[in-house]
């Protein structure tokens, strides 16, 4: 499945119960585009360990790490037990991670996504500071830039640039992604400001690189913006894989993430042990 080119191999682990049990190197060989299928990010459905939810939502980056979150495969998660008849909700609730996500598929296609409440507290992300300020300074390369850290179940840090299309993302990316201060990496986010209410966004994520969309990686950048006073709510987030809309009306309130989730190919492949 994709979502704005953000690539996913979905695993239905309700019918197939063993699939919860996929290793990290069996993570790394299905994410593999010569070897395996290939894709950004795996996700594994399951069955809830609770009652008052109606699925679990597992999430393993290319590199065979799991990961709390990823808001683009969560608007693919519901389309798929839709699509797979796991369920005729509309709106379902799905446990990760980082808490209780509600996804809700919309009668043109498109899935809403609850992303929560984001989080700033350095301690939160994690991040090495005792600033609480939404400008925090990083040494990047051997300069230092201005970068917001926000939490959406992930951690991620934004910084504005001029021109995003000609920033070196590719660069500056994994600096900031494997830098000392952020003890479980980062996902680098480079956010240009086009309008209040549009924005352009490339996004070098942890245990990937830069991928064609970020879900969680838009919700970060516009509530950075708008913390900033830089945008306003609801937000355009174009990407190189196509258009987010995100919405948030202030600290304390959820994010909301509207886009396309839709299915690529189904099929059947042998898993080695």
């Amino acid at each position: 499945m994709q979502g704005l080119g953000n690539d996913f191999v979905v695993l239905d682990a309700v019918r197939n119960m063993q699939l919860a049990q996929l290793t990290p190197a069996q993570a790394r060989f299905l994410a593999d585009r010569h070897f395996g299928v290939g894709c950004d990010q795996l996700l594994i459905v399951q069955r809830p360990s609770r009652p008052d939810v109606d699925f679990r939502y597992r999430i393993f980056n290319a590199d065979g790490g799991e990961v709390e979150q990823c808001g683009n495969g969560a608007r693919c998660f519901v389309r798929f037990v839709h699509d797979e008849q796991l369920s005729d909700k509309r709106s379902i609730k799905v446990e990760t991670q980082c808490g209780v996500l509600t996804l809700t598929l919309q009668d043109d296609g498109e899935v809403t996504v609850d992303m929560g409440v984001p989080r700033f507290k350095p301690a939160e992300i994690p991040f090495g500071s005792d600033s609480e300020d939404i400008i925090q300074p990083l040494d990047v390369n051997g300069k230092s830039v201005d970068i917001s850290v926000v939490s959406m179940g992930n951690p991620h840090a934004v910084q504005v640039v001029a021109d995003a299309e000609a920033f070196p993302v590719h660069i500056d990316g994994p600096a900031i992604e494997s830098h000392p201060r952020f003890p479980r990496r980062v996902n680098a986010g480079f956010m240009q400001i086009d309008s209040r209410n549009a924005i352009h966004l490339r996004v070098y994520e942890r245990g990937a690189g830069e991928t064609l969309a970020c879900g969680t990686g838009a919700c970060a950048a516009v509530v950075a913006g708008i913390r900033r006073g830089l945008l306003d709510s609801p937000v355009r987030v174009t990407t190189h894989g196509g258009d987010l809309s995100i919405a948030w009306a202030g600290d304390g309130q959820p994010v909301m993430m509207t886009g396309p989730a839709v299915t690529v190919f189904r099929g059947e492949i042998e898993i080695p042990d």
